[in-house]
């Protein structure tokens, strides 16, 4: 158990400490797992964002951090059996990110934020599943920002890879395996149509089905080529008046390759790296941000560890730095 919990006694509404204390203590915690994902190398990534300097930038803008480097241990992908091919290596994902929830939940008790950095996505699981499980016993509506060039909406039954990065976020909206869905707490850790996509572009046939369902919204790529991004960011800013509290999920695979060659599923046609910056200084303005993750950093793929810096520069962002 967290030494973090014993901060439960002292919870405060988390939209007001944002409000008042924007000077914070910053948990950076390390979530180097990767199997969620087909392709290996992002269980570095946490290792080079804090190399590229993520502690220092921090307590520059006046927080104090705490690092969190040991939330799990797993055994390398290779010496674990996938298990279900539609949600392969479950179990160690599930506990992994149960630890992560439990982690979250204790830091955002004591009105701290929690900055996870991965790692593939699968681990939003447990980010999410921490910050709702703070927003129920407050009674505060969650929503999540999700920037990512894909939709991670898919279920055992849509999914083309069985991959768990591609279900978590269904998952957190009550869609999919009951061993996803009531991770850390049974039920739904986010009502769907408190869900806003940014940058997506690359969806596939069967979560596009579901994600319609469901009512989630989305700006695609196209969206923002055609309203222009400063219009894009007023909807999505319109759209998060109706939540209490905000959780920023951050794909790095949502920028071009050109800026972002470090993750594991590159694409044309992203984010430029002046338009990510843009929305984390946006979205952070609402003064509703109070967790994020940043993930899938492949150092392997990187050059210069330029991912990992520009990481790095986006979390500052949305912790309060400004260009003047």
């Amino acid at each position: 158990m967290s030494s973090y919990h014993f901060a439960e006694a002292f919870a405060i509404d988390l939209h007001t400490f944002f409000f008042y204390h924007f000077l914070m203590n910053v948990h950076i915690l390390e979530m180097p797992l990767d199997f969620g994902a087909s392709r290996h190398g992002s269980d570095m990534g946490p290792s080079a964002i804090r190399l590229a300097g993520i502690k220092e930038k921090l307590e520059s803008l006046g927080h104090k951090t705490f690092e969190h480097t040991d939330i799990f241990k797993a055994a390398s992908q290779e010496y674990e059996e996938p298990g279900n091919p539609k949600a392969k290596y479950i179990k160690p994902i599930v506990s992994a990110c149960t630890s992560l929830a439990r982690e979250v939940e204790a830091i955002t008790a004591a009105g701290d934020f929690p900055l996870v950095l991965g790692g593939d996505h699968s681990i939003a699981l447990g980010s999410i599943a921490g910050l709702s499980a703070t927003c129920k016993k407050r009674g505060q509506t969650l929503g999540i920002l999700y920037v990512d060039a894909h939709g991670d909406f898919n279920t055992p039954e849509t999914t083309p890879s069985g991959n768990i990065h591609g279900e978590c976020l269904a998952a957190s909206a009550g869609l999919g395996l009951p061993e996803l869905t009531n991770l850390y707490f049974e039920g739904q850790k986010v009502d769907p149509k408190n869900i806003c996509f940014v940058g997506s572009r690359d969806l596939d046939k069967g979560e596009k089905q579901l994600m319609k369902q469901a009512g989630v919204t989305v700006f695609t790529m196209s969206d923002i080529d055609c309203l222009g991004l400063p219009a894009v960011i007023r909807q999505v800013l319109a759209f998060f008046k109706k939540v209490d509290v905000i959780h920023v999920s951050f794909d790095m695979d949502v920028l071009d390759p050109m800026f972002a060659p470090g993750t594991g599923i590159p694409l044309p046609g992203g984010l430029t790296n002046r338009e990510a910056l843009l929305i984390m200084e946006e979205i952070a303005a609402t003064e509703k941000v109070c967790s994020a993750e940043i993930v899938e950093v492949n150092p392997i793929l990187d050059v210069r560890n330029q991912t990992a810096i520009l990481a790095v520069s986006l979390a500052a962002r949305l912790l309060g730095e400004k260009l003047y």
